[in-house]
């Protein structure tokens, strides 16, 4: 932004080497012209200024959110790929993750889809995660309008 003070700084100079009288009308607008095009070389180089601070900072947020990102995901003990499943949701399409375990439990477990309530898996050998959920014994199919 340098060269556009340095462009005002030459107007300023061709302004005052024309002999223009100061007072008169085309004087006082050349000058006042000029001095509003100081104003916004000057205004201009603190916006600049002030965002290459904020493309710092953020760059520095950026920077730091990567490190936690690496601790919390990549620093964990035993936390590995097959310590989880993901199941595609039938209904919305959403990827849902679940621990493993869940497989083998001797209890009936259901997980759910968070952004739709829909059943993805039951861990007993009645259920098919599939576009169409089978019946399961003792419940009757609900049909979603919303599905369409």
């Amino acid at each position: 932004m340098e060269d556009l003070k340095s462009r005002v700084a030459y107007l300023q100079g061709l302004s005052a080497g024309m002999d223009l009288e100061k007072e008169s009308k085309e004087g006082r607008l050349l000058s006042s012209i000029i001095d509003v095009l100081g104003d916004f070389a000057s205004s201009f180089n603190e916006l600049q200024e002030a965002q290459e601070q904020l493309e710092d900072y953020l760059e520095s947020i950026d920077e730091d959110l990567y490190s936690l990102e690496d601790e919390i995901y990549d620093g964990r003990p035993g936390m590995d790929d097959d310590d989880y499943m993901e199941v595609e949701c039938p209904r919305c399409g959403e990827i849902v993750c679940f621990d493993r375990d869940i497989v083998d439990d001797e209890d009936v477990i259901e997980v759910t889809c968070p952004n739709c309530d829909e059943v993805v898996f039951v861990n007993d050998d009645t259920y098919a995660s599939a576009d169409e959920p089978e019946l399961i014994e003792g419940r009757t199919q609900v049909e979603h309008d919303d599905d369409l």
